[in-house]
């Protein structure tokens, strides 16, 4: 994580120092916060930010959790999609029609419900689908996770996010100044 806090630019000294208060966050139990890191990561769809985010952090997981982290990152990069199309056609026509698409593993996570949970509503705040975003809020909260919990995941996302657009912008201006 220090080579890629490094690499941010001067502009980006709040996410430096986002990064770091986030990796050290005690709200949320290792499983969940490194799960949410190696989801958020992969929905930020940036390769330097994934091998990154993995060295620090796929460590801290049992193979299983690692496992499952990936998978809410791959289902929910299909599930946003299609539930955002969903949610924002006006027609209501679409919510009743069966969504046909495979989704087994939110049946079987190979982890527990709360941390899928968790790490599927990271990868819906990258990829802004409000109606996973709600359905997973709820899930999470009746679970009996805290506001302060269902809130570290997203800023951990928000961060993560955050810091992949910025070395693409960083990149982009090195080759067109190059």
């Amino acid at each position: 994580m220090e080579t890629l806090k490094n690499r941010l630019p001067e502009h980006a000294k709040d996410l430096r120092l986002n990064l770091s208060s986030l990796a050290s966050e005690t709200v949320l139990d290792e499983a969940k916060k490194a799960g949410t890191f190696i989801a958020s990561a992969i929905a930020s769809r940036n390769g330097e930010v994934v091998r990154a985010v993995l060295e620090e952090f796929a460590p801290r997981l049992d193979p299983a959790d690692l496992k499952a982290a990936q998978a809410a990152a791959a289902v929910m990069a299909m599930n946003n999609v299609y539930y955002r199309f969903v949610h924002l056609v006006e027609s209501e026509e679409y919510a009743k029609l069966p969504a046909k698409l495979r989704m087994n593993v939110m049946a079987n996570p190979g982890t527990s419900k709360e941390n899928f949970e968790l790490w599927s509503l990271a990868v819906s705040a990258v990829n802004g689908c409000g109606k996973c975003l709600i359905a997973h809020e709820r899930v999470l909260r009746a679970s009996g996770l805290t506001a302060e919990q269902v809130q570290a995941a997203v800023r951990i996302a928000a961060v993560v996010h955050a810091v992949a657009v910025t070395l693409e912008a960083e990149e982009l201006a090195m080759m067109r100044a190059g």
